[in-house]
């Protein structure tokens, strides 16, 4: 049985700004995969185009959860605690 004929695909060249140490990672990790950067977002593009999704869960805050986090980033309604105190207070939760 004879395998399809690929179709010809227009190729653009892009620039993509990517941080170092994740695009280093990133390509050992292709490596093993028999991929290259460019074989990858290729891939990526393709999955994202034919399912109109992106190909992993990405949840977006509602109002609530953002303004939350604003607020701890701001440093307004947070408190430090430990890991001591997560457990104690887990343990005494259990009780």
């Amino acid at each position: 049985m004879r395998r399809p004929t690929p179709k010809k695909v227009e190729k653009v060249r892009t620039n993509v700004y990517l941080a170092r140490s994740s695009k280093e990672k990133a390509q050992k990790v292709l490596k093993e995969y028999g991929l290259n950067l460019s074989k990858a977002f290729n891939l990526f593009l393709a999955i994202i185009a034919e399912t109109e999704k992106l190909p992993f869960e990405f949840k977006i805050p509602n109002k609530t959860t953002r303004q939350a986090m604003e607020e701890v980033i701001a440093g307004k309604n947070a408190e430090e605690i430990t890991l001591e105190d997560l457990v104690s207070e887990a343990s005494v939760k259990k009780t």
